[in-house]
């Protein structure tokens, strides 16, 4: 994983993310939510408040190719994984798995005790990728995000003991 420096690396973030949502999102809450969702959360000008707000971005590279990305803030006890995208091209090579690991690392480095992540109830590939790699469902959350939109999600944690 790379950490993100600045603004270029935010463009092509914003780039990947269209790519990703557009296909991925698209079926499962329509196209004009992926569009105000990409606008209002992975556009470049968003991610670069995140920052300002303590966020830490992170590259995913498959060889020299940046194929995904990663963000989470620190809360007390652990760390919020908001976001951990890669691009279907690159899906299946462990590069998910290798993420989650990376930032398990981070929180036990920290001496914090969990992650916390939401996904969408209908993103079952996901759901069932968190569960194999020791995730657990701790409630379900209706979140309004403005313009009669709602996240519709699980909230997911997984333990992890701190170094």
């Amino acid at each position: 994983m790379v950490k993100v420096k600045g603004s270029n690396d935010l463009d092509n973030i914003e780039t990947l993310a269209r790519e990703i949502w557009e296909e991925h999102y698209t079926p499962i809450i329509g196209e004009a939510q992926v569009a105000y969702m990409l606008d209002k959360f992975q556009s470049a000008a968003a991610m670069q408040k995140q920052l300002k707000e303590g966020y830490e971005y992170f590259m995913i590279s498959d060889g020299e190719t940046m194929v995904g990305y990663l963000a989470f803030i620190e809360e007390p006890q652990g760390l919020f994984l908001s976001k951990v995208y890669v691009h279907s091209s690159a899906r299946g090579k462990g590069l998910g798995k290798a993420a989650i690991e990376f930032v398990k690392a981070e929180a036990q480095n920290r001496g914090l005790s969990k992650i916390r992540l939401t996904v969408n109830k209908y993103n079952h590939n996901s759901i069932t990728a968190y569960l194999k790699m020791g995730f657990e469902k701790t409630r379900e959350l209706v979140m309004d995000i403005g313009e009669g939109y709602v996240m519709d999600d699980y909230e997911m944690v997984l333990r992890v003991g701190s170094r």
